[in-house]
């Protein structure tokens, strides 16, 4: 991810940036009637602390994350080991996958395994970037060997007190599924564990020869697949503190509206209603706040408030009108993309023998995470408890602190399982956390106190959300008889994700978003002169699952096609030819050849009405091919079976690969469907909920078989790669079905 390479070069730790000189009734039971299901740990008052590890350990001056084997391991006295994740789980299965790691070199007995969270303290940020953050797909292949060695530093600790009790040497002892064993005497992990933590922390260790692994690389099940196939699973939403009350938002409706005029009178008359009061929202916005003594008084008593807004000097965004902006900005270059690569001489375009010229439209997205947002705060005088599923709990934790006038170390983040993520709980202005505290100042200015969980129903989330960002591709490509690109001149107009927030300094080159143009061009050979333009537009717009990627590899993947077929030129062997002979290339060569054996492609016969489809990408430094087979009838798309082959270098659990992979095509799929679109007209976002932002069903779902590269390299990640390439692929196969280029999302067969 651009996020990671940037961080690298720039050797800048965000959160120090962040927090300036600081830095350092059961709803299971109401699913059967209620709408919005979602699922994490278990949460209810008296198993509220266990979410997060408040007694862990300060990290010690020096000590790294890969040497705090108490703030991530605890054994109790039956043998039940918790491992800490230091991530947020939003169902990719880290909390699995980073337990499976530790406890591979553990030596744990994996039947008494269980997973938790960490918090915004030193010892869970991330090893390799140095800031609190899931995202990027960086889970496991940022701490793939942290938690190799915070397992062995455990082992060799719990050797290390068997030893001193027994008085042997502990190179005579050995550990085997959560026991000590040394002759005829055995302890297991949990008599040791105490006296264990009182042992030296070893400085290095020895890892296990990868060919004695016992867990890692075999397809597991996530330790939370029975709480979520049984209903029992708890995520943010359902957080539950003793005396907490319930709000809800009323948002102008228009970015950055407020509240001109409001009569609370009727909404102070809702039974359970405790207060209304005027809130800070983001980006300067002033919204109203409904509490109550649960969801369903405060979502009438919002309904009863009368509010009048005021939108002046505000912008309303249009998506029509912006098309014809966009189309403007698109004829002429905009800002020269940094990079070599994207500064190609195209002057040979004028005099190409065969020109192809494209344009392609993204619109808004929403990131319809299955549980809308909620986050519970408990503001005292001296310090501040925040339950929520949070990406970037650090960050937050100074957002919190500037609003509230803590101190960083006052805050308590507890990092809460979330029904899905895709990016949304990600946001450098930590907005829905931020709104929360609000609230909670809000009520104490008013005398009184209690934990607050502020919570957005599927509509706030639609209509007042952060969106990934409407975009537009304008490319001119000159090639020759042979397929051969001579030139190609690409520009892309799309809003900044980062500009205006705390990445901004160091993520933004040359007054280039990075996120924007991520997936062009590379891997393959291809001379591109590439510019982009960034419109300021009063939408507020985030990353969404796979980021640029989203939108460049649809370009790239289709245009290539339409070149293959111009030429004809097989579009496998055309890929294989822009492909350079190096290892990345190889990389690529590899994923695309697995997919295509594995699909039978050119060799199978093909029902009537139905074509091949074939489309690759890179992004996380993960490779994903599709070959599928897809039709039109009626006017709509038919999918048959897909294939997928990854290439994510070693594989941890291959089952947690596959079912992201599947994940990511379906919200791939989503994307394609009609009416998957956020418009905007004179300011407000013209949908609200899943009927007109269709999502889906499983009626929908093909049948998708995923194929692993094998690999002894370290991993990468799989989170995000399996969507880019899934959309370009059925676009490929409808083109050939109908003749016609899809260069609009979404699909407009007609």
């Amino acid at each position: 991810m651009y996020l990671e390479k940037a961080l690298a070069q720039h050797g800048i730790n965000i959160e120090a940036l962040a927090l300036g000189s600081q830095a350092s009734a059961s709803r299971r039971n109401f699913m059967k009637f209620s709408v919005g299901g979602v699922a994490g740990i278990a949460i209810v008052p008296s198993l509220v602390s266990a979410q997060a590890p408040q007694g862990a350990p300060a990290p010690k001056a020096g000590q790294k994350p890969t040497e705090q084997p108490a703030a991530f391991v605890t054994i109790a006295k039956d043998g039940t080991t918790t491992i800490l994740c230091n991530r947020m789980d939003m169902g990719q299965g880290i909390e699995t996958a980073l337990a499976m790691i530790c406890a591979e070199e553990l030596d744990a007995d994996w039947s008494k395994v269980k997973t938790a969270f960490g918090n915004q303290k030193g010892n869970y940020v991330d090893p390799m970037m140095g800031m609190h953050l899931t995202g990027g797909s960086n889970s496991v292949k940022n701490s793939y060997t942290q938690y190799r060695e915070l397992g062995a530093r455990t082992r060799t600790m719990l050797l290390a007190a068997a030893a001193k009790q027994w008085k042997v040497d502990a190179a005579t002892l050995r550990a085997e599924n959560s026991v000590v064993i040394g002759g005829t005497r055995r302890a297991s992990y949990g008599e040791l564990f105490d006296a264990a933590m009182k042992e030296p922390i070893p400085e290095a260790v020895t890892l296990k020869d990868p060919k004695s692994f016992k867990l890692i690389g075999k397809p597991t099940g996530l330790k939370v697949s029975r709480a979520k196939s049984t209903g029992t699973q708890q995520y943010g939403i359902d957080v539950k503190l003793p005396g907490m009350l319930t709000a809800v938002v009323m948002r102008p409706p228009v970015f950055g509206g407020k509240v001109k005029s409001l009569d609370t009178s009727a909404a102070l008359k809702v039974k359970g209603v405790r207060a209304v009061l005027p809130v800070d929202l983001d980006r300067g916005a002033k919204g109203v706040a409904v509490i109550a003594d649960g969801y369903w008084p405060a979502k009438l008593g919002r309904d009863a408030v009368k509010v009048e807004w005021d939108s002046t000097g505000v912008a309303r965004a249009d998506t029509a009108k912006m098309l014809t902006q966009y189309r403007d900005l698109a004829k002429n270059p905009g800002r020269q993309a940094p990079g070599a690569a994207f500064k190609a001489d195209i002057s040979a375009l004028a005099s190409a023998p065969n020109k192809l010229s494209a344009e392609f439209v993204f619109p808004y997205l929403n990131h319809a995470q299955m549980e809308p947002l909620a986050c519970t705060v408990d503001l005292k005088a001296n310090e501040c408890h925040v339950y929520t599923a949070s990406q970037m709990p650090g960050v937050d934790t100074g957002a919190i602190a500037r609003i509230t006038g803590l101190k960083p170390d006052q805050i308590n983040i507890h990092v809460q399982m979330a029904g899905g993520g895709f990016g949304r709980r990600a946001v450098p202005t930590s907005e829905y956390l931020v709104e929360a505290t609000n609230v909670a100042k809000a009520y104490v200015a008013t005398g009184k106190r209690a934990p607050i969980k502020v919570i957005h129903s599927r509509e706030d989330d639609v209509k007042a959300g952060y969106y990934r960002p409407y975009t537009l591709h304008r490319a001119e490509i000159g090639y020759d008889s042979d397929g051969k690109i001579t030139a190609w001149d690409h520009r892309i107009v799309s809003q900044s994700i980062l500009k205006g927030s705390p990445f901004e300094a160091f993520l933004v080159k040359d007054g280039i978003d990075g996120t924007t143009t991520e997936g062009m061009r590379e891997p393959y050979t291809i001379p591109m002169q590439l510019s982009v333009h960034h419109p300021e537009i009063n939408v507020p717009t985030l990353w969404w699952r796979s980021v640029g990627s989203t939108h460049t590899a649809f370009v790239m993947e289709t245009l290539l096609d339409e070149i293959a077929v111009a030429t004809r030129k097989d579009p496998v062997d055309y890929r294989m030819s822009l492909l350079a002979d190096d290892a990345r290339g190889k990389r690529h060569k590899a994923a695309l050849q697995l997919a295509v054996d594995k699909a039978g492609y050119g060799k199978k016969t093909l029902a009537p009405g139905m074509h091949w489809g074939i489309a690759m990408h890179e992004s996380f430094e993960s490779v994903v091919a599709f070959v599928l087979e897809a039709g039109v009838k009626d006017g709509k798309p038919v999918i048959g079976e897909v294939t997928a082959a990854v290439h994510c270098n070693f594989c941890v659990n291959p089952r947690t690969v596959e079912t992201q992979v599947q994940g990511s095509a379906l919200m791939a799929l989503a994307t394609t469907m009609e009416n998957h679109a956020i418009t905007f007209k004179d300011g407000v976002v013209e949908q609200s909920n899943f009927h007109d932002f269709p999502m889906p069903r499983i009626t929908d779902m093909p049948k998708i078989a995923v194929h692993i590269v094998p690999s002894n390299d370290p991993p990468k990640g799989i989170g995000e790669p399996g969507l880019p390439p899934f959309a370009p692929a059925l676009a490929n196969a409808l083109r050939r079905a109908t003749g016609k280029p899809l260069r609009e999302m979404p699909f407009k067969l007609a």
